[in-house]
């Protein structure tokens, strides 16, 4: 079976993340991402600590697709430096993880 990934990133706010989320899932580059609510997110950039409010998105996608998806995220993310972390899924209900791959694929599989 294809590999799962879970993919987590920020954005500044749920009309960006709600954008590209819909089109992750629009291309197929993922089955499902979801937009969890905001949070608060402290952190170092430019040797300044800042404090922001963000939307987390986890994104459910294959490994195959994990080239394309980084791109995309790289080309259309508002950050200068998104935060981009995959996670291989090691387990998971079967029936869920064929349905990733399955939401992933183009309609001619």
């Amino acid at each position: 079976m294809t590999a799962i990934l879970l993919v987590f990133t920020t954005l500044p706010d749920s009309e960006v993340a709600g954008k590209l989320a819909r089109n992750l899932v629009e291309m197929r580059l993922a089955a499902c991402v979801n937009l969890l609510a905001r949070c608060q997110s402290i952190y170092r950039w430019q040797d300044d600590v800042h404090v922001d409010g963000e939307v987390p998105l986890i994104i459910k996608t294959t490994t195959e697709l994990y080239p394309a998806l980084e791109t995309y995220l790289r080309q259309h993310h508002p950050y200068e430096l998104p935060e981009i972390i995959a996670l291989n899924v090691t387990r998971g209900l079967p029936e869920y993880l064929t349905w990733v791959v399955e939401s992933t694929q183009s309609p001619s599989h």
